[in-house]
């Protein structure tokens, strides 16, 4: 067996005792057939793991670190999230299988039996929190580019961190409150709808998050434009990270949404800029 061969099992051997054990960890969370179905797939990637132990000759450890990471990730992004990106581990141990058909003969087997997993996985959750999806991303995008392009002409136009921190906790609450009242009535008004009061609650929700980690940077420095500069990249990794968390649980590409958002976001917040700009220099507003 070649070296490479031999390396690349033992890489597998670990990712299938990895995987059985972040499978078994979720079916305690899950009742009725998804949780069964778990359960199945937990035992048969322990097998897997079985087999490989034959080819290395060796007893491994799972990647513990990994483990509850998949396991905190499920339980603050939900399952749904948790499983998309186990399906698209599965789909690319399946590629690297077939790297191995041709000196391993079981690996036909297993990576059958890992394309069976992906199809699972493919059908198994519908989250309550995904339908309201749309909620958060209006709450999100809202609070992005309103709150950023306000602090923006806040910071050069009142120059203070207090004042700019005040003015702009008054107009995230404010927003936040508006915010969600409005998603309620608008989610109020459609009929196919049944709990629009989650809706604005989900929509204020992530509103309020957003405020309070742009207004952060406020809190801590006293330069008004560090703040500023802290506050823009805090915006750039709320989008990071919220455009990855509906890319994975939609299914959809990450690049094209992160930027038309963080160019949107970014755009407001120089136009709001050159605003206060204007504001101080041309009328003469000081603060």
């Amino acid at each position: 067996m070649k070296e490479s061969t031999r390396r690349l099992i033992e890489e597998m051997q670990v990712n299938e005792k990895t995987d059985s054990e972040i499978y078994r960890i979720l079916a305690r969370r899950i009742s009725g057939e998804n949780g069964e179905a778990l359960r199945q797939m937990a035992d048969e990637e322990a097998a897997h793991c079985a087999v490989w132990s034959r080819y290395t000759a060796k007893s491994c450890q799972p990647i513990r670190w990994k483990v509850w990471l998949y396991v905190v990730m499920g339980w603050v992004f939900g399952l749904t999230f948790v499983i998309n990106l186990l399906e698209f581990g599965e789909d690319k141990a399946g590629k690297r299988y077939a790297d191995l058909m041709e000196e391993v003969p079981e690996a036909r087997y297993i990576m059958e039996e890992e394309q069976k997993h992906e199809e699972k996985l493919a059908a198994m959750i519908d989250e309550e929190k995904l339908k309201y999806i749309g909620s958060m991303v209006l709450g999100l995008n809202d609070a992005l580019v309103e709150l950023t392009g306000a602090l923006a002409g806040f910071t050069l136009a009142l120059g203070s961190n207090a004042t700019v921190g005040l003015a702009g906790f008054i107009t995230g609450v404010s927003a936040t409150l508006s915010m969600a009242a409005s998603e309620y009535l608008s989610k109020k008004a459609d009929p196919s709808e049944k709990h629009p009061l989650k809706a604005a609650v989900y929509t204020g929700i992530a509103y309020l998050i957003t405020v309070a980690f742009l207004l952060l940077p406020y809190t801590l420095f006293t330069s008004p434009f560090l703040a500023l500069g802290f506050c823009l990249f805090n915006a750039a990794c709320i989008i990071a990270a919220f455009t990855f968390f509906v890319s994975v649980v939609r299914r959809e590409t990450f690049r094209p949404q992160f930027l038309e958002m963080i160019c949107i976001s970014f755009g407001v917040a120089a136009i709001s800029f050159l605003i206060g700009w204007a504001a101080k220099t041309w009328i003469g507003i000081e603060m």
